[in-house]
């Protein structure tokens, strides 16, 4: 049996790993002291249509708990990317595999930079988790798992399929990630909606400004000559064209993009809530400095960096949609 690591368990590492550790999977869970000791009578992780596995990973708060991982998992915050890879590299096998389910598209080489004796794959998780109490995780949102197509992957495909955990091998992770961050892009807006996902999509006008934010990060990403992948059941270049229809259509349209648990929100509100710092550098700050590189603007993106950035601290984060619209200046 592969033993794995997931290092960084907040509530993405929490759920996957307390997933495959219900299949039968070796996991140990890295996380913050906190978190982990919310887990000492078991994580239960649930799914968004029903169903929960109960599972007894082994816990720790130290990087050297990953000293016999064969596998290791990536779930930390972007920004702390380089930090994590500092304190692995000490305690890692050098057999041991390194696959990165953060948000962002430059996670994957700044492990390879960092960890260059170990093998480094891309991979995507395309749903939101919750914490629905102590030790309890729901997934609140549909998707599958992605993974960078390698031989070095097979144990944790093993690991999927024996938990029925569904996932897919791609050879394009580069548009995938580039994909899945044009859909991130309302992170920023549901934090600042201070609404759950389902609500704020109901509104026409904070669609809009997520709509301007798909459109600019779009209109970059073409002139960059950066391919996309289809992530979900429509292109991601159709998304932003649907964003803005009324709502009657949109709540038809949107049930058959992707289904929503009504109390989710983004990752990016929860750190907002904990006083963490975003993700935002990572997201729409990625789409400025695209910008920057091509000699362009991204005037949308900016502002919402701006915002989010206020937010952290302590300003406004319960715009209406209406007020966002305006403070994007209505794009």
């Amino acid at each position: 049996m592969t033993r794995i690591a997931v290092f960084g368990a907040g509530a993405i590492g929490c759920w996957v790993g307390g997933r495959l550790s219900a299949g039968g999977a070796d996991i140990t869970l890295v996380g913050r002291p906190r978190v982990m000791s919310e887990l000492e009578n078991g994580l239960r992780v649930s799914e968004l249509h029903g169903g929960t596995k109960e599972a007894k990973p082994t816990l720790a708060t130290d990087a050297a708990a990953t000293s016999t991982a064969e596998l290791a998992l990536i779930t930390v915050k972007s920004a702390a990317t380089a930090d994590a890879a500092r304190e692995l590299a000490p305690h890692l096998p050098k057999r041991c595999v390194v696959v990165s389910l953060q948000n962002g598209v430059r996670n994957v080489a700044v492990l390879r930079d960092a960890l260059p004796d170990h093998r480094v794959l891309a991979g995507m998780v395309p749903f939101n988790v919750v914490r629905r109490g102590p030790g309890a995780y729901l997934r609140a949102s549909a998707g599958t798992l992605m993974f960078e197509a390698h031989d070095a992957i097979a144990p944790l495909s093993e690991a999927c399929l024996k938990a029925d955990l569904a996932f897919e091998l791609r050879d394009d992770m580069p548009a995938v990630q580039w994909s899945k961050l044009v859909l991130n892009l309302n992170n920023a807006v549901n934090a600042l909606s201070g609404k759950p996902l389902a609500e704020e999509l109901s509104d026409r006008d904070f669609r809009r400004c997520l709509a301007a934010c798909q459109k600019e990060a779009l209109a970059l990403i073409k002139a960059a000559e950066q391919p996309l992948a289809r992530v979900t059941p429509l292109p991601t270049t159709w998304i932003a064209k649907m964003l803005t229809v009324p709502d009657g259509v949109f709540k038809l349209l949107g049930k058959r993009i992707v289904a929503i648990d009504p109390n989710a929100r983004s990752s990016m509100w929860d750190d907002l809530e904990s006083k963490r710092p975003t993700e935002v550098d990572y997201i729409q700050g990625e789409i400025v400095a695209l910008a920057h590189r091509l000699g362009r603007q991204a005037p949308v993106n900016e502002r919402l960096v701006g915002l989010v950035r206020d937010a952290e601290r302590g300003g406004k984060r319960d715009y209406t949609g209406a007020e966002l619209y305006d403070a994007l200046g209505r794009p």
